[in-house]
């Protein structure tokens, strides 16, 4: 008879090259990701990288299909084509094991405001299967500072505690994607301050890849590494936030998106 006893050293080497594995794949890859509606195309053919320990601005107007893009990397949505991969891992074919490997926050969705800030984390570590819970917690309240308000109910949190509240719970499973979607959008200047802060931190200790969607263009140029202009489901320019703007005879940021939103079709034609 084999023996068939586990080997510890065995599986750790397994695991280890599994981990070296899935290091060498960008956090998220997009290739030629296209949604319709009928008649309608929300996102166009679109591809993309967001390395690890990098932030990465999802820019555009209204309608410009970043929220449908978002939601199909999520797989909220499934795509009508395309490949997304997340760390290296098909959505398509291996949907659990890749989304296991992601999280998301948005100011439009609130955790239960009848929890308290322990209760909702301690809610979702149980959801993502959390290994050593109680370590997990303590030191996601130490990080985002919310020790001193664990007891407290989410309802009654200021819109700064909320968001911090909201991050802890974004990367409770360590994710090596984090999506954000206008994170900081109901904040004052001070807090959108210590939120930028603690996400700049998160890419750079935890090599999390950061897609970001923002209206905030002065945010962008603090927070990101690169930028993607989004409109009409298509990119229309890809680069970083503080030179772009000089590279198409642009002022600032803000001057260059106010131009791409009313005028996608003449800086389409420039980039091809």
């Amino acid at each position: 008879m084999h023996d068939r006893t586990p080997d510890p050293a065995a599986a750790q080497s397994a695991a280890i090259t599994a981990r070296r594995d899935d290091a060498a794949h960008p956090a998220l890859s997009v290739a030629q990701l296209r949604k319709t509606y009928a008649a309608l195309t929300a996102v166009d053919g679109i591809s993309f990288e967001v390395r690890r320990g990098e932030v990465v601005g999802l820019l555009g107007p209204n309608g410009a299909g970043k929220t449908t893009t978002i939601n199909m990397i999520l797989g909220v949505l499934s795509p009508s084509a395309g490949d997304i991969r997340i760390a290296g891992i098909d959505l398509a074919e291996q949907r659990s094991r890749a989304l296991a490997q992601a999280n998301f926050a948005a100011v439009y969705a609130a955790l239960p405001g009848n929890l308290t800030v322990e209760q909702n984390l301690r809610f979702f570590a149980l959801i993502y299967g959390i290994p050593h819970l109680a370590a997990r917690l303590e030191a996601l309240l130490r990080q985002f500072d919310l020790d001193t308000l664990r007891n407290t109910k989410c309802g009654v949190l200021s819109s700064g505690e909320q968001t911090r509240v909201a991050l802890a719970k974004a990367v409770l499973n360590r994710p090596q994607l984090l999506l954000l979607d206008e994170p900081t959008a109901s904040l004052d200047p001070s807090a959108a301050q210590t939120i930028r802060e603690r996400i700049r931190r998160l890419a750079a200790d935890d090599d999390c890849g950061i897609l970001w969607t923002s209206h905030n263009m002065y945010e962008v140029e603090a927070v990101c590494d690169r930028v993607l202009f989004l409109s009409r489901g298509r990119i229309l320019l890809e680069g970083d936030p503080r030179r772009l703007p000089a590279e198409h005879g642009a002022e600032t940021l803000e001057a260059l998106f106010i131009r791409l939103a009313r005028e996608p079709l003449s800086a389409e034609e420039r980039t091809r």
